[in-house]
């Protein structure tokens, strides 16, 4: 059973988000660029993108746990506790967080993400400004601006992250929610059906461990080719100013980490609901 109606609303909400997912609104001319760009990848020998998915996966991994035990994000998590506090006083822990409603969960979160997509847009700006230094150093911010954002979304809905399973399930969340739209359908399903295994309870997480692949070369591609358009207009000034660059970098990069935002608070909103009424049956299909 459903513990409350603004739970069974909220599951609403997200299962038919779910169900456009399956929509491919993809134009004539995306689905073209799409074959190409799939073509151009596979022409890459297996042995290198190999090689290249592990180096990727070790980075990912080592940029978590460093974010993770930062002194920002200790800071942060103290932040989170206390102002859980000041909802409901019996707040000890993360795991208490549970205790709350889900809006005042989401709530939290919201404070959080919101934060954060303002981060993106003032840095997608700088580097919309031109320059070497800030243009090859974008990607690398805006993977650590949105890991730490779904690390912030788990922990306001009640999941510490400093124990394996929790790392690898954001690390799934944060690729899942950097798929284009037409493919995230599928690791949404894939997220879905790991919170009906034995695994959830574990504290190690027992799963394919695997993330980077080919779907990840294309959205580094995409990102390059962001940094291309930006580099093209970056001396076209207005008052003196990059506006245009400024404009695409500073859209660009409030967008994805939106989609990433988005993406994350409806994955843990569906977890919580779901682990407070597995016996209701939420996930048949």
């Amino acid at each position: 059973m459903i513990d409350s109606i603004r739970e069974r609303a909220i599951l609403d909400e997200i299962m038919l988000w779910e169900s456009e997912l399956q929509n491919d609104l993809r134009t004539d001319f995306q689905r073209t660029f799409d074959r190409w760009m799939n073509y151009k990848l596979n022409e890459i020998p297996d042995s290198m993108k190999r090689l290249f998915f592990k180096k990727l996966d070790a980075s990912l991994f080592h940029l978590h746990s460093f974010i993770q035990s930062s002194f920002v994000q200790q800071d942060a998590k103290k932040q989170i506790l206390l102002s859980a506090k000041a909802l409901n006083e019996d707040i000890i822990d993360f795991s208490d967080l549970h205790k709350l409603p889900i809006d005042q969960l989401h709530y939290l979160a919201d404070l959080q993400t919101s934060k954060h997509r303002l981060y993106s847009l003032l840095q997608g700006g700088i580097t919309g400004t031109g320059g070497l230094l800030l243009t090859g150093i974008d990607i690398p911010v805006q993977t650590i601006l949105n890991l730490r954002s779904i690390q912030m979304v788990s922990m306001c809905y009640g999941y510490e992250i400093s124990n394996p399973y929790e790392m690898m399930t954001s690390l799934k969340v944060y690729h899942a929610s950097l798929m284009p739209k037409h493919l995230q359908y599928k690791a949404w399903l894939d997220l879905k059906k790991e919170l009906t295994s034995d695994n959830m309870m574990s504290y190690f997480y027992e799963g394919n461990d695997d993330l980077v692949n080919s779907q990840s070369l294309e959205f580094l591609l995409k990102q390059i080719a962001k940094l291309s358009v930006i580099s093209l207009f970056k001396r076209r000034l207005v008052a003196g100013l990059p506006l245009i660059s400024i404009m695409i970098g500073a859209g660009a990069n409030y967008q994805l980490t939106r989609q990433v935002t988005d993406f994350a608070n409806k994955f843990y909103q569906y977890r919580l609901i779901s682990e407070k009424n597995i016996a209701g049956g939420l996930y048949d299909e």
